[in-house]
């Protein structure tokens, strides 16, 4: 089973950057990618709803042979909490790792988060967070058009539209003078400068999708499930809806194009 690939999934493209962080952190090891680009975003839609993309996620992964399950979309693990959908095999979201980090780099127990609506919705970083530490403050906002900013490639540095967007968002956490901010969605990364510039200097940004790559290798570890491979891993990714777009927009979640073979498939 070591020999298994590690599957992934999100409601879109965010998820790879976490692929990017599990490249460079275990780079001997295969990757199945989901992503359910025909039905973004998930931050929006009913708990139940997004409980059922899940389920269906999940299963597309295991038709595949993989022996762990990262779901690395905030929206779904926020409404997952601490219940696994798998019972034979590791599993994770973004949630715990995420916490476990933002409370390792404060420094005046304030910590911002700021996620989708239903991410925020379900007070899950709230609840990771103090069950971690109690002594910690933490602000939550949710942003809603940021994947959409995202996604559709507004993620330049300077690009006004975004700046004024962020600025608005993250003005309650700037007020609460929070000097750890967790970027609970794995799209946020790819607007890091531009949440930094609006910041300030001093405020940590935890990536929700760097600290899961790293708590994976820390799951499979435990699990004696690393590959003993010294080649090269591999790469494969599908996706719900347009292969051609996933390969325009990818680069700018992994900062290079999609390093290895992109299928369409229906759930």
């Amino acid at each position: 089973m070591n020999q298994n690939a590690i599957g992934v999934f999100d409601s879109g493209l965010g998820g790879l950057t976490a692929v990017k962080e599990l490249n460079r952190i275990l780079p001997n090891e295969n990757i199945i990618y989901f992503g359910d680009t025909a039905r973004i975003p998930y931050g929006t839609r009913s708990r139940e709803t997004v409980l059922r993309y899940a389920r269906e996620d999940v299963a597309f992964l295991r038709r595949h042979p993989v022996k762990m399950i990262i779901a690395a979309c905030g929206t779904v693990s926020s409404i997952l909490g601490a219940n696994s959908p798998v019972d034979d095999m590791p599993f994770t979201g973004v949630v715990y790792p995420a916490a476990r980090a933002a409370c390792a780099a404060t420094r005046n127990n304030r910590i911002g988060v700021i996620g989708t609506p239903a991410t925020i919705r379900s007070g899950s970083y709230e609840h990771a967070l103090h069950t971690i530490s109690s002594a910690v403050d933490v602000t939550a906002m949710a942003c809603p058009l940021f994947v959409h900013l995202v996604e559709y490639g507004y993620t330049d540095r300077h690009n006004q539209i975004t700046r004024l967007a962020a600025e608005e968002y993250l003005a309650p956490i700037r007020n609460a003078d929070a000097d750890t901010l967790i970027l609970g969605c794995t799209h946020y990364p790819i607007i890091r400068d531009i949440i930094a510039d609006v910041m300030g200097e001093g405020v940590t940004l935890i990536s929700a999708g760097e600290e899961t790559a790293k708590y994976a290798k820390q799951c499979l570890e435990e699990a004696d499930l690393l590959t003993d491979s010294t080649e090269p891993g591999r790469n494969v990714y599908y996706v719900s809806d347009s292969v051609s777009m996933f390969r325009d927009n990818a680069r700018h979640f992994l900062e290079d194009a999609a390093r290895g073979q992109v299928f369409s498939s229906r759930i």
